[in-house]
C-alpha cells in the first residue's frame, strides 16, 4: 500500500514482463538542464518545467492555507514529471542501442540560487527511469564526464574564446565556433559532446572505425588538452 499527496491510497501489485532485447543499433546522448530537463543529441527535448507551470495556483493555495488544495496541486505536478519522464524514456530506450547521460552534480546545483530550477528539472527521476528501463531491454546505460560539453564545439573538438562560460554563459542558447565556423544549438551540442564521451569510454583505447580508417577514439575531454585516450 502507498498513499499519494492527496491522501489518496492505493494497493499496488508487482508483476513479472517479459521484455524482449532492443534490435536498435543507434546510440544517443543527453544532456541535462534547466531550461529543459534534458535535450538529446538527435535534438528531442523533454522540457520540464513542472513545478513552474502551477507555482502560481500553488502559491495562491498556500496563501490561503488550503492544505487539501496544497496536497492537490503537489500531486498533479508529480504525475505530470512521471507521466512525461516515462513516455520520453520509453521512446529513447525503444530506438536506441546505447544512451549516454552527462553526470551533472544536482546536489550542488540545489545549494545555489538555481535550487527551484534544479528541483523542478527532474533529473534524478530522468536517469533512474533510464536506467531500469535500459537493464530490461539489454541497452547500454552509461553517466559520463561532461565537463566542458557546453563549451566544446562538437564538430572540431576545440574551445574558441567566444563559448558559453559558467553561470554567466547560461542565457546563450546558440553560438559559433570561431575556429570552424560549425553553428551550435547549446544544449544539443553538449549532448553530442557527451555521445562522443560514451563512445569513447566504451571503446576503451580499441581502435575504432572513421572514414575507412583505423583511428583512436578521442574524447571531447582529452581533445582539450590535445591527448588521445
Amino acid at each position: 500500500f502507498n498513499e499519494d499527496a492527496r491522501g489518496r491510497w492505493y494497493f499496488n501489485v508487482a508483476v513479472e514482463i517479459e521484455t524482449k532485447p532492443t534490435e536498435a543499433t543507434a546510440s544517443v546522448g543527453i544532456d541535462l538542464g534547466l531550461k529543459d530537463c534534458a535535450t538529446t543529441s538527435t535534438g528531442q527535448k523533454l522540457h520540464g518545467r513542472w513545478y513552474r507551470e502551477l507555482e502560481p495556483q500553488l502559491a495562491i493555495a498556500q496563501r490561503a492555507r488550503k492544505k487539501q488544495r496544497v496536497k492537490a496541486i503537489h500531486a498533479k505536478i508529480a504525475n505530470r514529471r512521471k507521466d512525461e519522464i516515462h513516455q520520453f524514456t520509453t521512446e529513447l530506450v525503444k530506438n536506441n542501442a546505447a544512451i549516454f547521460v552527462g553526470d551533472v552534480a544536482s546536489a550542488k546545483l540545489v545549494k545555489t540560487g538555481m535550487a527551484k530550477s534544479t528541483l523542478d528539472a527532474g533529473w534524478s527521476s530522468l536517469k533512474t527511469a533510464l536506467e531500469y528501463k535500459c537493464h530490461q531491454a539489454g541497452v547500454v546505460f552509461e553517466e559520463v564526464n561532461e565537463a566542458y560539453s557546453t563549451q566544446t564545439c562538437s564538430a572540431c573538438g576545440s574551445l574558441p574564446p567566444q563559448r558559453p562560460k559558467g553561470i554567466a554563459g547560461l542565457g546563450i542558447r546558440e553560438w559559433t565556433c570561431s575556429d570552424c565556423g560549425a553553428a551550435h544549438e547549446r544544449d544539443v551540442n553538449a549532448a553530442r559532446n557527451i555521445l562522443a564521451a560514451g563512445h569513447c569510454r566504451l571503446a576503451g583505447g580499441i581502435p575504432c572505425l572513421k572514414a575507412g580508417e583505423d583511428v583512436n577514439c578521442i574524447c571531447p575531454a582529452t581533445m582539450i588538452s590535445g591527448q588521445k585516450s
